[in-house]
């Protein structure tokens, strides 16, 4: 009996596991995005610092370019900055805490498989074949 509840807490931890790395990967895939969202917006806004004030600037909207004036699209790479800088803060937070859980979840996974030698020697078997 104790050892189909072992069993059972595996597949419950293991499924915990697959579950939270699948949203770790997630969370580093949206940094990546944000980042670079944030290096463009950065890249934009250091390229219009050298446009003189009286240029005309324009700004796409899919295949239009509107004429903005250029403290418009300042205000708005810096807004995009700004942005991208509180994703990201965010989606760390979020990541440290998945690490964490994931951290614990190895751990669970040892203890029991430290806890039922037999449940380890079974899981080797699968591995094998």
């Amino acid at each position: 009996m104790a050892d189909e509840a072992n069993r059972t807490a595996f597949v419950e931890l293991q499924g915990r596991m697959i579950d939270t790395t699948a949203k770790l990967k997630q969370v580093v895939n949206q940094m990546r995005m944000k980042e670079g969202e944030k290096k463009r917006a950065y890249l934009t806004l250091e390229e219009l610092k050298q446009v003189p004030e009286d240029a005309n600037t324009y700004k796409t909207i899919g295949k239009l370019f509107v004429l903005e004036p250029k403290s418009v699209l300042v205000n708005e790479q810096e807004q995009k900055l700004r942005d991208s800088d509180n994703a990201i803060s965010s989606l760390s937070t979020t990541k440290e805490i998945l690490d964490k859980q994931l951290g614990e979840i190895e751990i669970n996974i040892r203890e029991l498989l430290q806890q039922d030698p037999s449940l380890a020697q079974q899981i080797m078997n699968m591995a094998v074949m």
